[in-house]
């Protein structure tokens, strides 16, 4: 336990160094010799950085590992497109739309994201997927993740709402907040998604409960047979 609540404070300070201090840093001081489009681009190498590092340390060779891999190649394809400051904001905005319309599909097929991520957390632990994927479908924990995929797309609204309005209001020379702002609510929206992931174990320690009750039961069937037969 102390062990995980020191990996989990030490990449909340990566998070903090390679999502907000090191861009923030390379935007302020970037900017004036190398321009505002160049000094932004730059300024994303870090997080990309610390990206690639988690997924080759997570060993997410999966679907959830498809989708970073995916987001981080479709990203950086279109900063490296954009030509300027301000349409590398934009298009940034247009991605996260994107995001969000895919987890409203997902949701409305009744194939949520949030589901699968759960799979692939649990297969690195030692579960195996079907299993994982057999359980999590079951009617009274499936509605959980469905909960979850709408924290995910009340998120990607909220952060695109945030980025077009402090955009609006300050334009390319409001980045660096866009930068702190937007990582304290992916903070706030991460801390309830993770409460949302640990709630759900309670469904399903009831549904194993539930599983294994008639099992016990049965068990002590030839019992109980046995003593009314010596009476």
């Amino acid at each position: 336990m102390e062990k995980n609540q020191r990996s989990n404070k030490l990449f909340i300070i990566l998070e903090v160094i390679f999502y907000a201090l090191l861009p923030y840093v390379i935007w302020n001081y970037g900017r004036e010799p190398l321009g505002d489009y160049i000094a932004m681009l730059i300024s994303t190498i870090p997080g990309i950085a610390y990206m690639i590092y988690r997924f080759i340390l997570e060993r997410q060779f999966n679907i959830t590992g498809l989708f970073i891999l995916g987001s981080l190649a479709l990203g950086t394809t279109l900063n490296l497109l954009s030509g300027s400051a301000e349409q590398m904001i934009w298009n940034g905005i247009y991605l996260n739309l994107f995001y969000t319309l895919l987890y409203i599909i997902t949701l409305i097929i009744k194939r949520p994201l949030s589901l699968y991520y759960a799979v692939d957390f649990l297969y690195l632990q030692g579960y195996a997927r079907t299993d994982s994927r057999a359980l999590f479908f079951q009617k009274g924990i499936f509605k959980w993740f469905q909960f979850i995929q709408a924290i995910f797309i009340m998120r990607g609204f909220i952060m695109t709402g945030l980025t077009v309005y402090l955009l609006k209001k300050y334009g390319v020379d409001g980045y660096g907040s866009m930068l702190v702002y937007k990582l304290i609510v992916g903070w706030a929206f991460s801390i309830l998604t993770i409460g949302m992931y640990f709630y759900i174990n309670v469904p399903v320690r009831n549904f194993h409960s539930k599983q294994q009750r008639p099992l016990h039961e049965n068990d002590n069937l030839p019992l109980q047979q046995s003593n009314a037969t010596v009476d």
